[in-house]
């Protein structure tokens, strides 16, 4: 399989910060790629440098060609932080954008897509965030790229509006387009992504399939019961070959499948221990960030507000750029 992007021994430098350290990183055709990782780890810097907005050491290819050299026809960015004049409609900022490409998709068809149908002649100012970052989407969309850079797509989108791009990307990559895609949801990681790699302090420090990733770095399934009686409860457990270790009002027993739930229940039965919930998870993406990075989540599947990583990306010729210059941006990534 031809690779879309290739980078190899990328490194980059802002003073004595070591943003992105010698990596080697490569997304076939096709593929849907997710970059993870803490908050100054250096992704944004790894976007810029594979979309050819910083320079950076090492070498890296677009499509066989240098980022700089790649026809912009070819290539769709989503930067997170990004400002559209704010006087125009949906309709008229899809219109605008398509018209900085030689050919682009039908703008009625690109707002449909994201969901803004209804609302494609509102002036952009007066959408919700959610809208908003739909409109950006279709922007990126718009000129029907062959590779596409988004970063965090779906923030302050609503959860119906987030399933629902998240199909449109699905039919995207069904379709051939591939996508690098950075987010702070593990859930929109391993839903989308093909591989993911998790960047820690400017390394890639794994490389995998979410399966491979979560088999490797995920630890193991768990089951927890909420009892009073725990330390009977783990005595009993354990010497049926159970692995369980107590809390204060909770047993919790690691390695367990969901067919041997029922054993468990069947030895605190023989023990008249009294229990209440039952609560059984797998690992998954959480568990091997966790895992590799020693980082806590906030409430939910995503990181606390303001927290996120920002991203300027190039735009074509004439179009107005993202908020924020590139100086002003580097130092906090």
């Amino acid at each position: 399989m031809n690779e879309a992007v290739v980078a190899a021994g990328v490194s980059k430098r802002y003073g004595e910060t070591v943003a992105v350290d010698d990596v080697d990183l490569s997304v076939a055709d096709g593929e849907v790629f997710g970059l993870i990782g803490p908050n100054g780890a250096g992704k944004t810097t790894l976007v810029r440098a594979l979309t050819g907005t910083t320079p950076v050491d090492g070498e890296i290819t677009v499509h066989g060609e240098a980022p700089t050299a790649v026809d912009a026809d070819r290539i769709g960015l989503l930067p997170q932080s990004f400002s559209p004049p704010a006087r125009l409609t949906a309709r008229e900022l899809i219109d605008y954008y398509g018209g900085l490409y030689e050919t682009a998709r039908d703008t009625d068809e690109v707002l449909s897509a994201v969901g803004m149908a209804d609302a494609a002649d509102s002036w952009y100012e007066t959408l919700s965030g959610g809208q908003q970052r739909r409109v950006c989407v279709g922007i990126a969309l718009v000129n029907d790229p062959d590779l596409l850079f988004l970063d965090e797509p779906t923030t302050g989108i609503d959860p119906a509006g987030r399933q629902s791009l998240w199909s449109l990307l699905e039919e995207l990559a069904d379709g051939g387009t591939t996508i690098v895609l950075t987010s702070h949801s593990m859930t929109e990681i391993q839903r989308l992504a093909d591989r993911v790699g998790l960047l820690q302090d400017g390394r890639l420090v794994a490389v995998g399939t979410p399966a491979e990733l979560i088999d490797s770095h995920g630890g193991e399934s768990q089951l927890v019961i909420d009892t009073d009686q725990a330390a009977a409860a783990v005595d009993a457990l354990t010497d049926a070959d159970f692995a369980a270790t107590a809390g204060s009002t909770e047993v919790i027993v690691d390695g367990v499948s969901p067919i041997e739930i029922g054993d468990a229940v069947a030895v605190l039965s023989t023990a008249g221990i009294e229990y209440g919930s039952l609560a059984w998870s797998e690992p998954s993406l959480d568990d091997v960030y966790l895992q590799l990075t020693g980082e806590t989540f906030a409430a939910g599947e995503t990181f606390a507000a303001g927290e996120a990583d920002s991203t300027t990306v190039a735009t074509p010729p004439d179009a107005p750029s993202p908020t924020g210059t590139d100086s002003q941006q580097e130092g906090a990534q």
